[in-house]
């Protein structure tokens, strides 16, 4: 039967792809200490899920927030570059997985050739035709060493690491949105109270003013009184100007405007509580970041890489067949008698490359090294990332108190500079120090909220959450 060299020959491709020269994988052992430092067990936290189990719309208290982080992510370009990164890599992966399969096709032709008389046996010109048609493939490789499927595995852990770098611009933008919001709502703060500060320094002025029209104080008070409400006018122009930046830094991050109903108005129940990392939680759980993964699939491709760079040491068979008919007539190409069939299998062993192929060899281990040096950067960074969030973390309820003990002082001395000034016992500076004091201290406690809950995102990041 004319098909029965092409069966045999897609069999035989079966038998490919037995093996590959991969080396085994190994994770590198993670280049940090076993366990995050000044991270407190408590038993709350034995039964805390983990950041990375957290959806940001679990996290994220505020439902404005959620809705400006739903915004970015339907809008953000770097995202929308990340995701496009992964149909290329899919596309990618899905043409070298092609492959490991042979490409048959259909093909049909002509062909004519003239032969002049003097060439000709019968000394007469003579013109021949042949047609044909055929199916089969060309070129196949039998992938008996791996070559291909490395290449294959390659190209798969290629892709799957794009798939990470899109959780990870992910995990980036949400906190970078919520940090972009937070700022928002920290600098619309300040502008309140500078606004709320400025007036009160101009009701101070014209009480001034009028007491010097009475004789009462001297024109030293009220400079002094305007030298405070100038500067509270200075610090409005300037925090409005702050509102506006962080309005349009917001507006770039999410990718598109912002509804003024989602904006912030103040850092009051911004965001959820951080949960407490389980007791202890080793530094592992760091490998379950996705910029992490991203770098063990990169790991992985170089390691592949070394699997096809032996291969190519070896014979590489390739398969050409096809099976059709062929006639000199093209209405007696379907006629019995007509089929045709070829079969060429070539194999290719190399002799002398001139260390090309050592080369390669040597290049895709010294790739793997670099990626494993990398790979241990990334966990490294990561780890700092963790630690210099509990750092900040631990001291942050103790700065809270302070503060806010802070301004319940600088409250109380203002109150009895205001009232000893009114009785005569200080002078008008002592009050104005006692009102630069509190709008100093107010300020701070403002800062201070902030970086909590600035800190509350970097630690929901640093360990891995927000990509859900």
């Amino acid at each position: 039967m004319p098909l029965r060299s092409l069966v045999v020959a897609l069999a035989a491709t079966t038998l490919g792809a037995c093996t590959t020269l991969i080396p085994a994988f190994e994770r590198p052992a993670a280049p940090v200490p076993a366990s995050f430092p000044l991270a407190q067990p408590s038993e709350a936290s034995a039964v805390a899920p983990l950041a990375d189990t957290i959806a940001w719309r679990d996290y994220f208290a505020d439902e404005r927030l959620r809705e400006v982080i739903a915004l970015a992510l339907d809008n953000n370009r770097d995202l929308r570059i990340a995701a496009l990164n992964i149909e290329r890599a899919r596309a990618q992966y899905g043409i070298q997985r092609a492959d490991l399969l042979p490409s048959i096709a259909v093909s049909g032709g002509q062909s004519a050739q003239r032969v002049p008389g003097d060439l000709s046996m019968s000394g007469e010109s003579t013109v021949s035709r042949q047609y044909s048609a055929n199916l089969g493939f060309a070129s196949y490789e039998l992938d008996f060493f791996g070559r291909v499927r490395s290449l294959e595995e390659q190209a798969l852990q290629s892709y799957l690491g794009t798939e990470e770098a899109r959780r990870s611009a992910q995990i980036s933008l949400v906190a970078e949105v919520a940090n972009a919001w937070l700022r928002l709502a920290a600098d619309r703060e300040r502008l309140a109270l500078a606004r709320s500060t400025l007036e009160t320094r101009q009701q101070s002025v014209e009480l001034v003013r009028r007491s010097l029209e009475l004789g009462a104080v001297s024109a030293l008070d009220l400079n002094q009184a305007e030298t405070l409400r100038q500067t509270a006018r200075a610090d409005v122009a300037r925090y409005t100007a702050l509102v506006a930046q962080a309005e349009n830094a917001l507006a770039l991050v999410v990718g598109a405007s912002v509804p003024a109903a989602w904006l912030p108005q103040s850092l009051n129940e911004v965001v959820a509580a951080v949960p407490e990392l389980p007791a202890g939680l080793p530094s592992e759980v760091l490998t379950r970041r996705p910029d992490i993964l991203q770098a063990e699939r990169a790991l992985m491709a170089a390691n592949a890489s070394i699997g096809a760079a032996r291969a190519a040491f070896f014979p590489r068979i390739t398969l050409t067949a096809t099976a059709g008919t062929a006639s000199s007539t093209l209405d007696g190409l379907f006629d019995g008698g007509s089929g045709a069939w070829s079969f060429v299998p070539q194999l290719r062993l190399p002799i002398f490359e001139a260390g090309r192929l050592q080369a390669s060899l040597d290049l895709a281990e010294i790739q793997r090294d670099i990626n494993v040096a990398q790979y241990e950067k990334v966990v490294q960074s990561a780890f700092r990332e963790v630690a210099d969030a509990l750092a900040e973390r631990s001291t942050l309820t103790e700065q809270l108190d302070a503060r806010r003990a802070l301004l319940k002082a600088t409250e109380k001395s203002f109150e009895l500079s205001e009232a000893r000034y009114r009785g005569g016992v200080d002078s008008y500076l002592t009050l104005l120090d006692a009102q630069r004091s509190l709008y100093g201290a107010q300020m701070e406690l403002i800062g201070t909220r902030q970086s909590d809950a600035t800190n509350r995102v970097a630690l929901y990041k640093a360990l891995g959450g927000g990509w859900q």
